[in-house]
């Protein structure tokens, strides 16, 4: 990891803190970029910042408190093996080997699956989600639950009256008890109402539409029901699912080619192996929040992210013959093609194999 590269994970670091309410949002104006130097002579690890000091007076909070805030976010993260706060506030950075580090988080999500960034086994929280008769409402309420099940939460899910069966045929909306409001919910789940019907839209693309938008906003449906089935780049929901696609071919094509995935180190990716390490984040975000609308931008940007800048890489070219790299290519487009199907399959959308 060059110090670059380092200087943009900080950032992501303070970006995710706002992001998730443990900082203000007045750094994000403050922070402009974070400088990082070696360690001057007492300090520790392969590198140094200040960062924390120059946003804790946008914080509002003692220049340790936001080291400490960051020390966490910046913990795990893709090439950083450690992470110590020193004096009144310095970031101490360890970094890992680049093999061992991206080849670690490649092998961890190929192991994991679809279940990658899942909380292992019940964690004893029990929800009750409850929401108006209204299709928006379902949806959103049915991934909802779907993410806090991710997270080891006990969920039941009520609505206000019993869905048509079209919901339910369509949509896959299931609920567990319908009529009435009851009066232990935990949450009422009331996203800003679809404007039309989006059933004709068919499951994938309805879906998408419901859950793409936060809730706040009002969801397009009507006047650009075309374009959440269009086959295009303009369309996020098939940018996502044809990458994921592309994901696939690329291992049958390194089949045919004679080899096959070996995780290590994928110099140039720091952006793609971010993402991905941020996935468990985000589920735990959108479970929180209650807000599936983040992990379908999530998805989005992941996509983007591994179509510009892994997929045209990963097999051979011309003469060229299958290498150590081609093998670790593979792996992390393995990677990526296991994290797009799971988020899609928590928004309750398909993730085809071709496209």
């Amino acid at each position: 990891m060059t110090p670059a590269e380092l200087s943009r994970t900080v950032l992501r670091a303070v970006r995710r803190a706002v992001d998730d309410g443990e900082l203000d949002a007045a750094v994000c104006a403050a922070e402009q970029r974070v400088v990082v130097e070696r360690p001057r002579p007492g300090g520790q690890g392969d590198y140094a910042t200040n960062v924390a000091l120059q946003l804790a007076r946008p914080a509002g909070r003692p220049p340790r408190q936001v080291a400490e805030i960051l020390s966490r976010r910046l913990e795990g993260s893709p090439g950083i093996g450690g992470v110590v706060v020193t004096g009144p506030g310095f970031l101490n950075v360890t970094l890992l080997d680049p093999a061992t580090a991206s080849g670690a988080l490649v092998t961890e999500i190929l192991r994991a699956g679809y279940r990658y960034g899942f909380t292992e086994g019940p964690t004893g929280q029990v929800v009750q989600l409850h929401a108006p008769r209204e299709v928006r409402a379902l949806v959103v309420m049915d991934s909802v639950a779907r993410l806090l099940r991710s997270q080891g939460a006990l969920v039941r899910t009520s609505c206000a009256g019993q869905p048509p069966p079209e919901w339910v045929d369509v949509l896959g909306v299931q609920v567990d008890a319908s009529g009435g409001t009851p009066l232990d919910a935990d949450v009422n789940v009331r996203p800003v109402p679809a404007p039309a019907d989006p059933v004709p839209l068919g499951r994938d693309a309805a879906r998408w539409a419901l859950l793409h938008s936060a809730g706040h906003d009002r969801p397009r449906i009507a006047d650009e029901g075309d374009a959440h089935l269009a086959q295009r780049e303009t369309n996020p929901l098939f940018r996502v699912r044809y990458a994921h696609a592309r994901t696939r071919a690329l291992t049958r094509g390194a089949a045919d080619l004679g080899f096959t995935a070996a995780p290590g180190d994928v110099p140039g990716q720091e952006d793609l192996l971010a993402a991905l390490a941020d996935h468990p984040r985000i589920l735990r975000a959108a479970a929180e929040r209650h807000a599936p609308d983040r992990l379908a931008r999530h998805l989005v940007g992941l996509a983007d992210t591994f179509m510009a800048s892994l997929h045209p890489a990963v097999l051979p070219q011309g003469e060229e013959k299958p290498s150590a790299a081609h093998r670790a290519r593979l792996a992390l487009a393995e990677a990526v093609g296991t994290v797009l199907a799971g988020g899609l399959t928590l928004l309750g959308i398909d993730a085809p194999e071709n496209l």
